[in-house]
């Protein structure tokens, strides 16, 4: 995957927070104060970890496998049962066998863009993209509608210092369009802030907050400065570009005051016996990461589960970055003997770690990628082993997805495809209908609408329908 990058005029939240204290210099003594405070987070605060899966995952060798399709199409592996009669999953995910009555597969969601960045904006922005290739979203990702709506609910006013809606990413990886989570018109004030990094690593740190966290010391000779530039600064907020940076501050302060941000951050605050269930590796220890996150008050946090070769562990020649399966770039049943056993420890992590923390109801879990495989498979040589190999290519038809959480329903199996895993045949869904009810979780009216630049009223989804099936 070769994302187009977008270079921004306006500043971003990381460009923000390592401008250091001229910029905090822009703040009214009324946003310092306001950072102090903290919100008790309740039931009445929904969120949600949305795990993304770039690159496609193989829905038939995880939770769609087909042992009775011809040889071409059914793959190497075998599904076993699990403690739901209706669902077996691939023989490389025992875990998911003991937790199958807890968590929800959907078999049945399908579009028509096959390109990598096609298929990212269609799924993340729940339109038809303009341009079916490229990463540069035309309108804004659903994760910014729902930035910008949550900012206009009361009880989303302050987080404690939390950013709303977060983003944890591998470093190299982290840039807004890598993976089309850019806000088009509704402006950069409504992407997520990105934390990069392996929070695996003993001197993880926020990136973005290491060299402003020593200019908090030296702010308390400033504030005598700061009511005459409230003046200035209300003069010049009148650009847009202004008041995104009016934003950046305020939140740049919240997180730099805030005893909530810290702790959140602080994994060393977690048991051993919690850290080593999720994987003392990048996987793992990000999809904790999203937990603290939202148990101390983030209302939206999005996990890339990408390349699982990190925190020491090497790819094989017959590996790949992503879940891209294609025969030139890996062997998909040998490198799936790695893959499927690490996210296999940390999908079911998330789900135990919900129900053991009494999260089951406020938070919702989504793990899905952009689309399919081919249900046939490709043999061509491999890039790197420069032998045929097999592997599967993109497959917009039809994919799969794990939900769980949400005070949801559980234990079901949605949708089904044909025996070839080509085609729904049974509650054929969009992307648009899991927006919807992720939404219809959150409390957020999906008619809700935003204008853009030219006035332009746009809601939040132009279609869709909560899955009655979810309704807890």
């Amino acid at each position: 995957m070769k994302p187009d990058r977008l270079h921004c005029k306006g500043p971003t939240r990381r460009s923000f927070l390592e401008l250091g204290a001229m910029s905090l210099c822009g703040l009214g003594l009324s946003d310092l104060a306001r950072a102090s405070n903290s919100r008790v987070v309740s039931e009445d605060d929904p969120a949600v970890i949305f795990v993304w899966l770039p690159g496609g995952p193989p829905h038939m060798e995880m939770y769609d496998m087909k042992p009775n399709a011809p040889s071409e199409y059914r793959g190497e592996f075998l599904p076993i049962r699990t403690n739901n009669p209706e669902l077996q999953v691939c023989e490389l995910m025992p875990l998911h066998a003991g937790l199958a009555d807890k968590y929800n597969i959907i078999r049945s969601v399908h579009h028509t863009f096959s390109d990598h960045g096609g298929g990212h904006k269609r799924f993340l922005t729940a339109r038809d993209p303009k341009e079916p290739t490229g990463f540069v979203n035309d309108m804004p990702a659903v994760t910014s509608f729902i930035n910008a709506a949550l900012k206009q609910q009361q009880n989303a006013a302050s987080s404690g210092g939390l950013p709303t809606n977060l983003g944890v990413i591998e470093k190299g990886r982290d840039q807004i369009d890598t993976f089309s989570l850019g806000a088009a018109w509704m402006g950069s004030q409504n992407t997520p802030f990105i934390v990069n990094g392996d929070p695996n690593e003993d001197n993880f740190k926020i990136e973005s907050l290491t060299m402003a966290a020593g200019i908090a010391e030296r702010l308390e000779d400033r504030f005598t400065l700061l009511n005459g530039l409230d003046t200035l600064r209300r003069d010049v907020d009148a650009s847009l570009s202004m008041r995104a940076m009016d934003e950046y501050n305020k939140q740049a302060v919240d997180m730099l005051f805030s005893d909530t941000f810290r702790q959140a951050f602080d994994l060393s605050r977690e048991s051993q016996k919690v850290r080593d269930r999720f994987g003392r590796h990048a996987w793992g220890q990000r999809a904790l990461l999203a937990r603290r996150l939202v148990e101390a008050g983030a209302r939206f946090v999005t996990v890339v589960l990408e390349n699982p070769y990190v925190s020491g562990i090497k790819m094989p020649e017959y590996g790949t970055y992503n879940w891209d399966s294609h025969a030139v770039n890996c062997h998909i049943f040998k490198e799936a003997k790695i893959r499927l056993p690490m996210y296999d420890k940390v999908v079911t992590a998330m789900i135990e770690d919900l129900y053991a923390r009494g999260l089951d109801k406020r938070v919702l879990l989504v793990v899905t990628g952009e689309f399919g495989r081919t249900p046939r498979i490709e043999v061509r040589p491999g890039t790197h082993t420069k032998i045929n190999q097999p592997g599967r290519d993109h497959w917009p038809n039809a994919m799969s997805m794990l939900v769980a959480g949400g005070g949801m329903r559980t234990g079901q199996v949605i949708g089904a495809t044909d025996p070839k895993g080509e085609y729904p045949i049974e509650r054929p869904l969009s992307p648009n209908d899991i927006w919807a009810s992720i939404l219809h979780h959150m409390r957020i009216d999906q008619n809700q609408t935003f204008l853009d630049h030219g006035g332009r009223p746009h809601p939040i989804l132009p279609y869709g329908q909560a899955l009655k099936e979810l309704m807890g």
